[in-house]
């Protein structure tokens, strides 16, 4: 959990869905960069087993709104004007 919060631009937010009792974060990576980390409990675990079981055989799919790299700025514009109905992914 430390590098994906490392990696964090500032005043981003990380929602983890993990089954973790601890998780060793850096006070100064919290306060300095204004980043928030947001948990959530669905349940109990067994339905977070099954919910990972469901991804992991590939009965969940994402909705996507693709463009390729060329495309980025009219990608971008798309997000930015919250014309785009799902994530705008570029592809290389």
């Amino acid at each position: 959990m430390t590098d994906s919060i490392q990696g964090l631009r500032p005043t981003a937010a990380s929602s983890s869905w993990a089954l973790m009792r601890t998780a060793a974060v850096s006070p100064m990576d919290l306060l300095m960069k204004r980043i928030r980390i947001i948990g959530s409990q669905q349940n109990g675990p067994e339905y977070l087993y099954e919910a990972l079981d469901f991804v992991a055989k590939g009965k969940v799919k994402t909705i996507v709104e693709t463009y390729p790299l060329a495309e980025a700025s009219k990608a971008y514009q798309r997000v930015v004007d919250g014309k785009a109905r799902f994530r705008a992914i570029l592809t290389m």
